[in-house]
């Protein structure tokens, strides 16, 4: 080997020995921090808010999917045997789905997050609903649009973060402590937004998603849909005589769910729809953004 090969040769094992001393003691790509699953794309807003991103969050139900519906996939529950956390947000699918889970991996941590939340019946604020004779047994899961309710969330998953891994619960206590203050300015500023109007405190929505904020701040939603049954044509008729008498033209409806009764009641009250999305990640964003949509639907 020539002497200027030799020089070459040596300046490249100077550089690249120490990167793959490094990458060892670092171990497999992927191997350090926890892995978590949450069920909802809310709910890994929250757990990457308290975690400081070193958690692997994985979603169960992808965008445009329903959790009333939704069926993990077999990648997903492969991915499940060798996750450490899963954040339950109390929804529909959970109920088949979580003994599986369970069974596929016994060591998994499940932590209920809608646990010390007295949940109130889907339907609560239907005015239809007396007419269908439907079991309030049917509890609204939609805790996590009630920034109040989500200060208990992060509560649990702060827990949940810390015991799981003590060696960086300083990091978890003061992340959840931040990311409760954000909550109490959000919870500030949406009275603030419904707390100098509008007169009309009601708006109408297609699928009955909006309960809990609605009692955080003062409102109260008119659902189309009851139970999860199309609404009956004497129920569309009601529904488009009370929106007259109110002055409603805004029909707020969710991108998972077809909305074919909304848009037949604001062709009747010459209103429009508009999209509200309970399942939308950018979360802050997404509830000032409905905050303002149901202002302006009042007005």
């Amino acid at each position: 080997m020539k002497p200027h090969e030799k020089n070459c040769l040596r300046i490249i094992l100077m550089l690249v020995l120490p990167a793959a001393a490094l990458l060892l003691a670092a171990g497999p790509a992927g191997a350090a921090g926890l892995k978590a699953f949450v069920s909802i794309q809310p709910q890994k807003y929250f757990v990457e808010r308290i975690s400081g991103r070193t958690a692997e969050v994985n979603v169960m139900v992808a965008p445009g999917s329903h959790p009333a519906v939704y069926e993990p996939s077999p990648r997903q529950m492969a991915a499940l045997s060798k996750a450490d956390l899963y954040f339950a947000a109390g929804v529909p699918f959970e109920d088949t789905w979580l003994e599986k889970i369970r069974a596929a991996n016994p060591d998994l941590k499940i932590v209920h997050t809608d646990a010390w939340i007295q949940k109130q019946p889907i339907d609560r604020n239907g005015s239809t609903e007396a007419d269908h004779g439907h079991d309030h047994g049917n509890l609204d899961p939609h805790i996590w649009l009630s920034p109040p309710l989500v200060m208990i969330q992060a509560r649990h998953i702060l827990t949940a973060l810390s015991q799981a891994d003590p060696d960086n619960a300083d990091a978890y206590e003061t992340n959840g402590q931040k990311f409760i203050s954000e909550l109490a300015q959000l919870d500030t500023r949406l009275r603030r937004m419904f707390g100098q109007g509008p007169q009309n405190r009601e708006f109408l929505v297609f699928h009955p998603s909006w309960g809990y904020f609605a009692d955080a701040y003062g409102l109260k939603q008119l659902p189309v849909e009851i139970s999860g049954k199309t609404p009956r044509a004497t129920d569309l008729q009601r529904l488009i005589t009370l929106a007259r008498e109110k002055g409603i033209q805004t029909v707020l409806i969710q991108p998972q769910v077809s909305s074919k009764s909304a848009e037949t009641i604001a062709r009747a009250i010459d209103g429009n729809v508009v999209s509200a999305d309970p399942l939308a990640e950018n979360w802050r964003e997404n509830l000032v953004e409905v905050a303002g949509k149901i202002l302006e639907a009042a007005r």
